[in-house]
């Protein structure tokens, strides 16, 4: 419970609130809100103590001050001691004053400072005179200067509940610095309300705390609900503002204008943002070299701008700055940090390059070329090689031939003048040039014309040499037809001395003629045909045909050219079609493009005429021409033609009447693109097509096949069994394995109640007597059937007609020839059906054991091999019997072949 407060904390808090009261009615029209700030009886000088809200007040305020000395109020309403203020009392007060210089209006705000340890006592009484007509439990504002020094615990507030009045209260709180990190930090008396912190706080690490009080009665009843409460810690300036480099290096060209930007430096502080604590000015400290002042800083970026336009890298090229940062808006009690700027000049071309020496002499022999003859060298004071210190050399005057070139040594810097093409003496014994230099980068500077560029001349003396033929123009040419006959004499290349002008006593040889059609006269130089010229000919570029010509006097000195021959077209090429097979796709084209060429100039060209060349009538009514333009023409067939290819003879005519007959493959594919049909004609090559010969001889040795066959059976059932390797792969049974050209239904067919197995695609068989001719998937088999004999009549009986690729009307067709299925069966049928019946018995006419059974086909790699009397075959096909036939199946082939 709360101790009786007494008569004289009574009567201080009545003389407080006749005070407040007065000084309410003193300055009722321009005063604000008074404000009560909790501070340690002993201040040292440069203290924070608190903040006002300044802006709740009076937003427009430009004056700011405090009426007594001891304190000093900021832009952002901190308050600081001036000087070490102790607390004679348990009070202190002073007014700040805020003036708007514009409106010239004033308001006033009254401070009063109280002893935060004597607080408590006069507490409770205050708020009862004051707000007793309140509600006491409602969020309540609370803070406390971080750092404190105490002493603890402190006294930060008293919580009330005004249910005290009817039950005995119990308060309570929770939260961070409660039951939470950091543990026991706040504490509440349970009687009495007061809140207590027991130690110092920093504010970078917690801006405020968010408890929650509760107000219980003894039995456990909350007449109240939880009371959120707020304790937020004020900032102190307690952290030093820190650049965010230490040194910061900075460049700045030479010759700038006043005011050009350095660069910037930033720093940070860690106190609470927004106020003076963090609120920074930067200045520059020491500049070395110290004069002349050269750079300048603003306050509140920390940008460096430059002051003068007097940067010169060539004598200065380094300066430093020591910089420093200060919190308080820059108020000499605020915390500094000092950093360092090194700012580099840099360099731009304000220097021109100048020529060591204004006139050079030099000496070279005519008929030189591509050699050094002068080096000039220059000075430049700007930086060494960048773009403003490289020099550009150029001939200036004296140059207008082209004789000469100067270009600039990387390394040296230095001029190197060289000629481009030969000089003649005998034209010219002497030159003079001017040359100039600039750098690679623009001057900077203003300058007139005269001034902007070094200039220096250079003689050139040219010294006299023996020369020998010249051959000028080094390419000449002559004009032929190409229809001139052999023997034919024309003008060649023609050489001359420099030194007289003639071209007597001048030799000519040939040094190239890559078709050897000319001849060359020795001392003339002219040319005879020596081979019928033909301007079509391959290598020939535009009708030009070229020779090299080799021109040399009596002291073996020679020059070479180049005589170009001319040949003048005449027609003697008619036009042809280049592409000789072309494709219609048929169901998306129904014509082709034709273009014709002719080798001739267009004199003998085009307009092209197009006819079909051919007698047929066939022909002419398949296929049709329409002219495109003069060099091709479209070619389209007509009444629907099936797929193949078609040879269409066309005859292309010049303008002139000269023509040619070209023989063009056309093909018709069932195709979308050109491409599509040429892969399926190569599929199509590659296809394996049987003649005559090749289907007789496959349908012979189906027959001897299946004698064999029964012949070894028979003799296996009545002698001892004999063990055979066996191919693995026999148990598939079929016999001949022909293309498979689309898949389809197995078909079986029996008659005499034979049980019949249908070799298929699945690997599975049966070895039996001639039962049933299965068709599957357009591959053809014949089936051995266990049990009986089966006739080729039979297979008619059951509807089905045998053929061999293709099967139609019961024959076998073998290209033209056709043979009936009777004489097929007259001859097979007796010997194959006796083969079959004796086959199922033995010597003692009972069941043979090793007669045909049935096995399953388990793939090929077996060691054991097949078994049974069936297992013959020692290749997959087994066709080289073929090669071997007896007479009488010869017999039987050429009687087929006859009829």
């Amino acid at each position: 419970m709360a101790a009786p407060r007494p008569a004289r904390s009574w009567s201080g808090g009545l003389c407080r609130q006749l005070l407040l009261t007065l000084s309410i009615l003193t300055f009722a029209c321009d005063a604000c809100k008074p404000v009560i700030l909790y501070v340690p009886s002993k201040l040292d000088a440069e203290k924070f103590i608190g903040r006002v809200n300044l802006e709740e007040c009076f937003k427009s305020a430009t004056l700011i001050h405090s009426s007594d000395p001891d304190f000093q109020v900021l832009e952002d309403g901190s308050v600081y001691t001036t000087n070490a203020v102790l607390l004679a009392s348990e009070k202190r007060e002073f007014i700040i004053s805020l003036f708007d210089t514009e409106s010239q209006e004033e308001k006033t705000i009254s401070v009063f400072l109280e002893d935060q340890t004597k607080v408590q006592k006069e507490k409770h009484s205050t708020e009862k005179l004051l707000r007793r007509s309140k509600r006491r439990w409602a969020p309540i504002p609370c803070s406390m200067l971080e750092n404190s020094l105490g002493p603890f615990p402190l006294f930060l507030q008293q919580i009330q509940s005004d249910t005290a009045q009817n039950y005995t209260i119990y308060y309570s709180i929770s939260g961070p610095g409660v039951d939470q990190e950091p543990r026991n930090l706040f504490y509440v008396e349970r009687d009495t309300g007061n809140l207590y912190c027991t130690g110092p706080v920093d504010r970078e690490q917690y801006e405020s705390f968010q408890l929650v009080a509760f107000a219980t009665t003894s039995d456990g009843y909350t007449p109240e609900l939880p009371l959120p409460l707020i304790i937020k810690i004020e900032d102190e300036n307690d952290n030093y503002p820190i650049f965010t480099e230490t040194t910061y290096i900075f460049t700045v060209l030479e010759n700038g204008r006043v005011g050009t930007t350095v660069g910037q430096v930033c720093a940070t502080d860690k106190d609470e943002p927004d106020t003076m604590h963090t609120r920074l000015r930067y200045s520059i400290l020491e500049q070395l070299p110290s004069r002349p002042t050269l750079f300048t800083m603003h306050p509140g970026t920390g940008v460096i701008t430059t002051t003068s336009s007097q940067l010169d890298r060539e004598v200065i090229d380094k300066y430093q700055l020591k910089v420093k940062v200060q919190d308080m808006d820059g108020q000499h009690f605020g915390l500094q940090t000092t950093a360092t700027c090194i700012i580099n000049i840099g360099d731009v071309n304000d220097n021109l390059p100048t020529f060591t020496h204004s006139s050079y002499v030099t000496s070279v022999e005519e008929n030189t070329a591509d050699v050094e003859i002068l080096r000039v060298t220059v000075e430049d004071k700007d930086l060494a090689n960048t773009a403003n210190w490289r020099a550009n050399y150029t001939i200036l005057k004296g140059n207008e031939n082209g004789n000469f070139k100067i270009v600039t040594d990387p390394k040296t810097n230095e001029g190197i003048l060289c000629i481009v093409k030969p000089l003649d003496y005998e034209e010219r014994q002497q030159m003079t040039l001017e040359i100039g230099v600039t750098n690679e980068a623009p001057y900077t500077r203003e300058a007139t014309s005269k001034s902007a560029i070094s200039t220096a001349t250079v003689t050139v003396t040219v010294k006299n040499q023996d020369e020998g033929p010249e051959c000028q123009p080094s390419a000449q040419t002559v004009r032929i037809k190409e229809s001139e006959p052999v023997g034919t004499r024309s003008n060649g290349y023609k050489a001359y001395d420099p030194e007289t002008g003639s071209n007597s006593g001048i030799r000519y040889r040939k040094l190239s003629d890559p078709k050897g059609w000319v001849t060359l006269d020795e001392d003339s130089g002219s040319i005879t045909i020596f081979r019928n010229l033909d301007r079509e000919a391959e290598s020939i570029n535009n009708g030009v045909y070229n020779i090299t010509v080799l021109a040399s006097d009596k002291d073996g000195r020679s020059c070479t050219g180049t005589l170009g021959i001319v040949m003048e077209d005449v027609n003697d090429n008619g036009p042809f079609i280049p592409k000789t097979t072309v494709t219609i796709c048929k169901p998306t084209m129904f014509s082709t493009e034709i273009v014709a060429v002719d080798p001739d100039e267009p004199i003998n060209g085009p307009p092209f005429a197009f006819s079909l060349e051919s007698s047929d009538s066939e022909v002419r009514r398949m296929w049709r021409l329409k002219k495109i333009n003069d060099t091709a023409t479209w070619l389209s067939y007509q009444n629907d033609p099936p797929f193949g290819s078609y040879v269409v003879p066309i005859r292309v005519t010049d303008r002139l009447g000269l023509s040619t007959i070209n023989s063009l493959t056309v093909r018709l594919c069932d195709c979308v693109t050109e491409a599509e049909c040429d892969i399926r004609s190569i599929e199509r090559a590659g296809e394996v097509r049987l003649g005559t010969w090749a289907i007789l001889a496959i349908l012979l040795g189906i027959a001897l096949l299946f004698c064999i066959l029964f012949t070894l059976v028979c003799a296996a059932s009545r002698a001892t069994r004999e063990v055979k390797t066996l191919p693995d792969d026999l148990a598939q049974q079929n016999l001949i394995v022909s293309n498979t050209e689309a898949p389809g239904d197995d078909k079986v067919y029996s008659t005499n109640a034979f049980t019949t197995h249908t070799v298929g695609t699945s690997g599975q068989g049966v070895c039996g007597t001639l039962g049933s001719g299965v068709r599957n998937g357009g591959q053809e088999t014949i089936e051995l059937v266990k049990g009986g004999q089966q006739t080729l009549d039979s297979w008619r009986g059951a509807g089905y007609h045998h053929t061999l690729d293709p099967c139609r009307g019961g024959h076998v067709e073998m290209d033209n020839c056709r043979y009936t299925y009777s004489e097929w069966h007259n001859f097979t049928q007796p010997r194959l059906g006796e083969k079959v019946h004796l086959c199922d018995q033995d010597d003692n006419h009972k069941h043979a054991e090793d007669y045909v059974l049935l096995y399953n086909y388990e793939g090929k790699g077996s060691v054991a091999g097949s078994v049974g009397c069936c297992s013959d075959r020692q290749e997959e096909d087994g066709l080289e019997f073929l090669d071997h036939l007896e007479p009488k199946f010869r017999t039987l082939a050429e009687a087929c072949m006859k009829r």
